[in-house]
C-alpha cells in the first residue's frame, strides 16, 4: 500500500511507520518542518493547508496527530492545545481528501480510551456510550472530525489505551521509579487501565489497514488488569519492589485534571471488534507485556 502519515514523529507514530515499511509499504509523512527527505511533505494544519495531490494514489491515510496528553499541566491554553492539534489536523485531511478525484480506501484516525471516561468497573466494549472529561470530549470531537471523510472512505477510530514502551511514553516516569525500588501504585490502584503494548499498537493498526473492518475499535490486550495488578507484574519484571502508593489526593493536588483524568479513571476496555475480526496478540497477557517492558523478551 501507499501509505500517508501525520503525526509520525511521535513515540507511537515512529514505531508505527517503521513497521509499515517493514511490511513492504511505501510511506509518506507530513511535517511542518521543511522536508528533510523525499518521503515528506509539508502541510499547514493549524491554517488547514494540505495539498489535495498529495493524498492522490494512496491507498490509506493514517492520522496520529495530537500535542501530548500527559506531557504538561492542563493550563486552559494547554487544554485548547489538546483540542486543537486534534481537530485541526483532523478537519484539514478530511477536506483534502473531499477535493480530490479518487480519495483514499481507507482513513484510520486515532482517537483514545478516554472516550469512555471514568467507568468503574463496567466492560467496555465499542458500543459503550461516551463518558465525561476532558478526554471524552476531545475523543468524541476528534471522532466527529474523522467521520465527515467522503462517502465511500473506510473510516476508523482506533480508541487506543495506555501504551506500554520501554521508553517513555504512558509509562515515561513510572518505570525509572519502579527501577530504583521507589513506584507504586496510584490512588487506591483499583481503577483499570486499558494497556497495550507498543508493538501490538503498530500490529492492529497493519491488521486494520487490510481488514474491512471501519468505525471504533478498542486497542487493548485482551487480559483486563487494575492498576495495583499491572504495577505489580512490572515490578516484579524489573525485579523490585513497589510499595510506595501515591494518594490519590495528592495527585488530584500536584496534577490537577491530569492526573485525576490520566492516572485515576477506570476503563475496563475490551477488543471485541479486532478479537472478533481475528487480531492476534504479541503480548496478550500482562505478565508477558512486562517482561518485553523490563527488556526480557528479544522480540519486537
Amino acid at each position: 500500500m501507499h501509505i500517508v502519515m501525520a503525526g509520525a514523529s511521535g513515540l507511537i507514530g515512529t514505531s508505527m511507520s517503521a513497521a509499515f515499511r517493514s511490511a513492504g509499504h511505501s510511506v509518506v509523512t507530513l511535517v511542518r518542518r521543511p522536508p528533510a527527505t523525499a518521503a515528506e511533505v509539508r502541510w499547514d494544519p493549524a491554517a488547514g493547508d494540505l495539498d489535495p495531490g498529495v493524498l492522490d494514489g494512496a491507498d490509506a491515510v493514517v492520522n496520529l496527530s495530537g500535542a501530548g496528553i500527559g506531557d504538561r499541566p492542563w493550563t486552559r491554553r494547554r487544554v485548547e492545545e489538546l483540542f486543537s492539534s486534534r481537530l485541526a489536523p483532523t478537519r484539514t485531511l478530511v477536506q483534502a481528501m473531499a477535493r480530490t478525484d479518487a480519495p483514499p480506501a481507507t482513513f484510520i484516525s486515532q482517537s483514545g480510551s478516554g472516550y469512555y471516561g471514568d467507568a468503574g468497573n463496567t466492560v467496555l466494549r465499542e458500543d459503550a456510550a461516551a463518558g465525561s472529561g476532558t478526554l471524552a470530549q476531545i475523543c468524541v470531537e476528534w471522532e466527529q472530525a474523522a467521520r465527515m471523510a467522503p462517502p465511500g472512505v473506510r473510516v476508523v477510530t482506533p480508541r487506543t489505551g495506555v501504551v506500554f514502551s520501554r521508553s517513555g511514553g504512558a509509562l515515561g516516569k513510572l518505570l525509572p521509579l519502579l527501577r530504583l525500588g521507589v513506584g507504586g501504585p496510584f490512588g487506591n490502584g483499583r481503577q483499570f487501565w486499558p494497556w497495550v503494548t507498543l508493538p501490538d499498537v503498530s500490529a492492529a493498526f497493519l491488521f486494520l489497514l487490510d481488514s474491512q473492518v471501519s468505525g471504533p475499535v478498542n486497542v487493548a490486550a485482551p487480559e483486563q488488569a487494575d492498576v495495583n495488578t499491572i504495577v505489580a507484574a512490572l515490578a516484579h519484571a524489573l525485579h523490585r519492589p513497589a510499595m510506595l502508593r501515591v494518594p490519590a489526593p495528592v495527585l488530584r493536588t500536584v496534577l490537577p485534571g491530569l492526573g485525576e483524568e490520566l492516572l485515576l479513571y477506570s476503563q475496563r476496555m475490551e477488543p471485541g471488534v479486532l478479537a472478533a475480526a481475528g487480531f492476534t496478540w504479541q503480548h496478550g497477557h500482562l505478565d508477558a507485556a512486562a517482561r518485553w517492558v523490563a527488556g526480557q523478551d528479544a522480540t519486537a
